[in-house]
């Protein structure tokens, strides 16, 4: 994507692939989209618009400027709905060197399941995180971590990031969380972040970045299931993370 001008509050965008380019239209005030060109960019566009207007959107009005250029995936066949249904389990299959994004329903896998939850208490500064790992035959590991990051967040993604080094052998997993930060970034966001070279679409580096690409590393030939659960829904689980994480926190 490059922006080419601007023309009475339109921005002039030049969308492009190895082989083929278009010109588009766009109104950051009224949002209002228009393909100005027949060809096959503008239709698969069109059927992906959705995704396309979600990146548009997303864009802070400042980084609308003439010589702008992001590199950008659109996922063919991407169920928005489902992907934006909590209900749904997210699935990041990285298995024999591929790197698959897709929803299931419900999930009959028998596989080990990572409970984590993070706290950061702002008045002392400090963070913990605890990580419940609940094995097949039913058994329970419990972790807790503490933390020198400064927000919630953060604290949320260190501790997926434990699980998974605590299971480092295991290659099918299903973590289970109540942070959409962890779960939307593990599974969506970090597509487009690798392939534009860890930039957001606005342009700027990406935040967090060592931690993101660690997971990155840690999820390679693995089979990941994410599943989110409501905070403080008395899940029972989640809850104890919850407790042992302000615990850690307090340490």
């Amino acid at each position: 994507m490059e922006i080419l001008d601007k023309i009475d509050n339109k921005y002039l965008i030049k969308i492009s692939d190895e082989n083929y380019q278009t010109t588009i239209s766009f109104d950051y005030g009224s949002k209002r989209l228009a393909f100005l060109k027949k060809d096959q960019i503008s239709e698969f566009l069109k059927e992906h618009e959705f995704q396309f207007r979600k990146l548009l959107h997303v864009k802070r009005p400042e980084t609308f400027f003439i010589g702008f250029e992001l590199n950008f995936s659109l996922r063919e066949g991407k169920d928005v709905i489902a992907f934006n249904d909590l209900n749904q389990i997210l699935v990041l299959d990285k298995r024999q060197g591929n790197d698959k994004n897709y929803v299931l329903k419900t999930s009959s896998k028998n596989i080990p399941e990572i409970y984590i939850d993070g706290s950061f208490l702002s008045d002392q500064q400090k963070g913990g995180m605890a990580v419940i790992i609940k094995h097949p035959n039913g058994q329970y590991d419990l972790s807790t971590f503490t933390s020198n990051e400064n927000s919630s967040c953060l604290v949320e993604l260190e501790a997926a990031i434990k699980g998974l080094q605590l299971l480092k052998e295991t290659d099918e997993i299903r973590l289970i969380t109540d942070s959409q930060y962890v779960r939307k970034g593990l599974t969506e966001w970090i597509v487009n972040w690798k392939l534009n070279n860890w930039y957001t679409a606005n342009g700027e580096k990406v935040k967090n970045i060592k931690h993101w690409k660690l997971f990155d590393e840690l999820s390679k030939n693995k089979y990941i299931e994410f599943k989110y659960v409501k905070a403080h829904s008395q899940q029972f689980e989640n809850t104890m993370a919850d407790l042992y994480a302000k615990d850690a926190a307090k340490k």
